[in-house]
């Protein structure tokens, strides 16, 4: 019987990073943040739905306007809610979809950020929860997003906090030093 393990954390944590390794140990990872873009770029009731929430401006010509979409989103809390209660369910349909096809397989991982916020933890057995300090995701995601420091703090003040999640995860794997992670990672998935 396989299990399934949550893999989250806030931003600039280094979630994607630990995924990334984990998909390079040969186990399967699904990445909720972006199967949940392509679902909102091509699931028609999704694109109909954001749009009648928030207006056209939501789509252009490339598709979901992300940039749009975080300006509305993250000064009308609501605003973000509604959106999540149309998203969510067709991702978590999609993943349990995904999930169906590796029967035979020992682990199978869920990377998702909103792991807990988003309800995600109901389909998870246990949950990895991948942290660094407070400096050092600022610093990341300032290099990775090219936001200012004041953006990031604001981003990281909206999500939940790193205290409630270590007291709901399973497994907590600083990710600080920068490589030394990995045996740790090696480590606990051997455990497991």
């Amino acid at each position: 019987m396989k299990m399934i393990i949550g893999i989250t954390g806030g931003i600039g944590s280094g979630k994607s990073t630990v995924a990334e390794v984990i998909k390079q140990l040969g186990y399967p990872v699904y990445n909720s943040d972006l199967e949940a873009r392509k679902l909102q770029n091509s699931n028609p009731e999704i694109i109909e739905r954001t749009k009648a929430l928030l207006g056209n401006n939501a789509y252009n010509e490339d598709g979901l306007n992300r940039a749009y979409i975080a300006s509305v989103v993250f000064s009308q809390p609501d605003k973000l809610q509604q959106l999540n209660e149309i998203v969510h369910p067709v991702v978590k349909a999609d993943f349990i979809s995904w999930a169906n096809q590796f029967k035979n397989q020992k682990f199978i991982f869920l990377e998702c950020a909103i792991l807990f916020e988003g309800g995600f933890d109901v389909l998870v057995d246990k949950i990895l929860l991948v942290t660094a300090s407070e400096n050092v995701r600022i610093e990341r995601v300032i290099k990775r997003d090219n936001l200012t420091e004041e953006q990031v703090r604001y981003r990281m003040k909206n999500q939940m906090q790193e205290e409630k999640r270590k007291k709901m995860a399973d497994i907590v794997l600083s990710t600080d030093d920068g490589i030394s992670w990995k045996k740790e990672l090696e480590s606990v998935l051997s455990k497991l």
